[in-house]
């Protein structure tokens, strides 16, 4: 196995990191992955912001529902979709792509552009013995995020990568089985397979979960989905994503 493919698999979310900064070698480095990764049509539809300001920081924190290590890290960089440059480009040639721009496709090449960006980001940084966390909560509160990042219209922050210096290794999380995630050549839609293989995939995590809180928590995956899944949950997002000119069309 080389030493790419343990990074990959050593993969696991960090939430305490040491008070210690990257270097700008590090973080260039980390940016340069970033923007090697794939990308749909050369559009490269995507914006990084690195977040270094501490009061950012702490702003981002609270609005991602008070999470310590949205403050405490190295770098937090927010990853977000934008079709802004696009625009320009357009503007810039005289030409009226706004219709291309406001189109369903247009929206998910963005989307996709940048969690592709962000992986290639994240190999990085764990490749320089770094530890991350994605960040999905800056999209509790978007307008408020973008007024702090003060990002213009067709930009949208997606989720953020906390980055830093590993205060304290986690346990990695057993994985689902991977006959339930790899497919060949079509959906194999046999229920009661799925179905046994997440029962046994439940046990699997609930004794994860048991050992890791010394009895405290010993929930299914199933039943920690489903009790997810019936709490709505941003539901302002599609009126969010239209204001900004991403019209689903």
């Amino acid at each position: 196995m080389n030493q790419i493919i343990e990074t990959i698999l050593n993969h696991r979310s960090i939430r305490k990191f040491e008070d210690k900064p990257l270097s700008e070698e590090q973080i260039e480095k980390i940016i340069a992955c970033a923007q090697s990764a794939s990308t749909a049509s050369y559009i490269q539809a995507y914006t990084i912001i690195g977040v270094t300001d501490k009061g950012k920081k702490e702003k981002l924190a609270e609005l991602a529902g008070n999470q310590a290590y949205v403050a405490e890290n190295s770098i937090f960089l927010v990853f977000c979709g934008d079709l802004h440059r696009l625009e320009l480009a357009g503007k810039m040639e005289e030409l009226d792509v706004t219709a291309s721009l406001e189109s369903t496709e247009k929206f998910m090449v963005a989307l996709i552009d940048a969690a592709l960006a962000a992986q290639n980001a994240a190999i990085a940084a764990e490749s320089m013995g770094l530890g991350l966390c994605y960040i999905g909560g800056i999209r509790n509160n978007l307008s408020e995020v973008q007024k702090l990042l003060k990002t213009p219209e067709r930009v949208i922050p997606l989720f953020g990568v906390a980055i830093g210096y590993p205060a304290k290794m986690t346990d990695k999380k057993p994985r689902l089985p991977m006959s339930n995630i790899y497919h060949e050549n079509e959906y194999k839609q046999n229920e009661e397979q799925f179905v046994a293989e997440l029962t046994e995939y439940n046990d699997v995590i609930s004794s994860y979960y048991e050992s890791r809180t010394k009895g405290k928590r010993k929930d299914r995956w199933t039943e920690q989905m489903a009790n997810m899944l019936q709490q709505k949950s941003r539901m302002y997002m599609k009126e969010y994503v239209q204001a900004n000119k991403f019209d689903l069309k």
